[in-house]
């Protein structure tokens, strides 16, 4: 990827992948089953997407709705599957019932995909202890990014979050980059870019007629404009 700022598009299919590459995204995020907020797609769904575009793509490990693992063996086949298919990003993150990190899990699946880079995702904003989380999680092998709303309801609360963490990029514990997503609207671009957040990520954003319907590649194009702007 170039220095430009980066723009993820989830991607449930072949039409979403071609559509959100056509109007400039930089990465997909492939899922599947958003009722249940993105679930991990099949193999054959990401070798699909995989020969259909030619962009980065970052598969999702996640099996049931909400955030605990649940059966940690079932998400180490399905890596190990999606590993030997191809996949060589992946998004992740898994938290105890009281609000930590699932070190347990989130180690097992690390370990199968030996060194291949991941996205911790929004599970970080029902964390008990964001700070903490991010101290737990700093040495795991092949963490570049938090996907991140800075609040659980979204960017509008978690605007002073997003900015106070981007301002200690670099601390132990805050080398990953920053991906901002979760309510995130064209309007919280320039304030999020003025604080020096340099990645977005939509899924609703480029849908305009709703999950029903494909990604639009004019959507996609509206947002790679704004970002760059």
């Amino acid at each position: 990827m170039s220095n430009r700022a980066v723009l993820e598009v989830i991607a449930l299919d072949e039409e979403d992948a071609v559509a959100a590459q056509t109007g400039g995204a930089d990465r997909l995020e492939l899922v599947t089953d958003m009722a249940a907020d993105g679930l991990s797609p099949s193999t054959a769904s990401f070798a699909a997407i995989r020969a259909a575009v030619d962009i980065p793509l970052r598969v999702m490990l996640r099996l049931a709705d909400g955030f605990a693992a649940g059966d940690a063996d079932a998400l180490v086949r399905r890596a190990e599957e999606l590993r030997a298919a191809g996949a060589t990003e992946f998004v992740l993150g898994f938290l105890t019932p009281d609000g930590e990190p699932d070190l347990v899990a989130v180690e097992r699946l690390v370990t199968v995909l030996d060194g291949a880079r991941w996205t911790f995702h929004r599970a970080i904003d029902r964390a008990a202890d964001r700070d903490g989380l991010r101290k737990r999680l700093a040495d795991l092998p092949g963490l570049d990014t938090y996907l991140t709303a800075g609040a659980a309801t979204g960017v509008d609360d978690g605007l002073a979050t997003l900015k106070a963490e981007a301002a200690r990029a670099g601390e132990p514990g805050y080398e990953a980059r920053i991906l901002v997503g979760g309510g995130l609207r064209l309007d919280h671009l320039p304030e999020l870019r003025a604080a020096g957040l340099d990645a977005f990520h939509i899924g609703g954003a480029a849908r305009p007629q709703g999950w029903a319907a494909p990604v639009s590649a004019e959507a996609v194009r509206t947002w790679r404009e704004a970002v760059d702007a």
